[in-house]
């Protein structure tokens, strides 16, 4: 069992910039982690299991929800609270960040700032502490890059609406009690509908194979004939930009949280470098190795700068949707290479579960496509700056 000798990296002293609060918020987040999840990570993600019994523990430490205010059982914290939140989970592991994202961004977030008074009582509060799990229902078998395409639909009858289609590669999926689900009504237009298991011709079967985000919960969901009240139907917004706004929230996570996987893949060949015997001298001592490393905290501070800027944007309600697809672009890309280098630097043992790169490097593989692919991302940011649209 590996034990988990992270301390943290902060080359340009952004510590001077956080709050106590903020600072308190990190290092419980780290503590929580170290004690509960460092020590189970390897063997749950070569296991290909997610660890439920850690929901309550992530409800405890904040990560459900941190902005969700406190009548609605959430912390009340700011948008640098739940980056630093994100930043620390995927310090340890993608999949357990993507589980806190998920449930804070892409079920919270809709159901706080688009449902009704009633459903925000009924379902935030049990969501904040992890009681209830939701997932989040927009990408479809032959719909991912344009979730405007998706075919899900309903119609109505009654005081009910019909629901049918499917959705994939949903994160919580096979254990969640909720959806919500973004589909198209008879007019076309698109809505947020919570499903609720137990909903009759509701299903959520696991997708299998996976060799990245191996200790995350990866499932579809099936809508056979659906019957779901009208009141389950998120009133205060519809069309596209509303999931595209979640998507928003759930990919400033991701900026912060890629930021954690890099900064965990750096520790390790750092001290690695430190450590290890070649030619009667640390590894670390030769020039090719210090330029890695060099290179590796560069690009980490660079990320770091651009993200706490971000989080400044979104708490004062300024931060564009562009802006936030630079960031997840850049730090995902940025930890990507931070991982295969340090693998490189680290050789034959960079494989081995002795050792956490292979399966940062694994799981950033899917972070970089989720949630918007490497390459959309760079289109929003050249739309934005050409005012050219790519995509027709």
């Amino acid at each position: 069992m590996r034990t988990d000798l992270y301390q943290g990296h902060d080359y340009y002293m952004l510590d001077d910039l956080l709050t106590e609060e903020h600072k308190l918020i990190r290092d419980a987040a780290r503590e929580w982690v170290k004690k509960e999840v460092s020590p189970i990570i390897e063997d749950a993600a070569e296991k290909c299991i997610f660890p439920r019994h850690l929901l309550p523990g992530l409800g405890a430490i904040g990560a459900f929800g941190p902005y969700i205010p406190a009548e609605y059982g959430g912390p009340g914290l700011d948008q640098i609270s739940y980056g630093i939140l994100m930043q620390e989970l995927e310090r340890c592991d993608s999949g357990l960040r993507s589980t806190a994202s998920v449930q804070s961004s892409l079920v919270m977030y809709p159901i706080w700032r688009y449902g009704s008074e009633e459903q925000k009582q009924a379902f935030l509060p049990k969501l904040a502490t992890g009681e209830m799990m939701g997932c989040f229902g927009l990408t479809e078998p032959d719909h991912g890059s344009n979730p405007g395409g998706m075919t899900t639909n309903f119609k109505e009858d009654g005081d009910d609406v019909i629901l049918n289609g499917a959705k994939m590669w949903i994160s919580n999926a096979p254990f969640a009690d909720i959806a919500v689900v973004w589909a198209k009504n008879e007019a076309g237009r698109i809505k947020g509908i919570i499903v609720e298991r137990g909903m009759e011709g509701f299903s959520t079967p696991t997708m299998h194979g996976k060799w990245s985000l191996r200790a995350s919960d990866t499932g579809e969901l099936i809508f056979d004939n659906v019957r779901v009240p009208k009141t389950n139907i998120l009133p205060g917004r519809d069309g596209l930009g509303a999931p595209l706004s979640c998507l928003d929230s759930a990919r400033y996570g991701i900026a912060w949280g890629a930021i954690g996987a890099a900064l965990d893949c750096y520790d390790t060949a750092l001290r690695y470098a430190q450590e290890r015997i070649q030619f009667d001298r640390p590894i670390g001592q030769f020039q090719l190795q210090q330029k890695k490393l060099a290179e590796m905290i560069t690009e980490i501070t660079k990320a770091q700068l651009l993200t706490f800027r971000l989080g400044q944007l979104r708490d004062s309600g300024k931060a564009t949707s562009p802006q936030i697809s630079m960031a997840k672009r850049n730090n995902v890309d940025m930890a990507l290479t931070i991982a295969r280098d340090a693998r490189q630097m680290l050789g034959g043992m960079g494989i081995t579960g002795e050792y956490p790169i292979m399966r940062h490097m694994m799981n950033l593989e899917s972070v970089v496509t989720y949630e918007g692919t490497h390459d959309i991302h760079l289109l929003i940011t050249g739309l934005d700056v050409t005012g050219l649209n790519a995509f027709v």
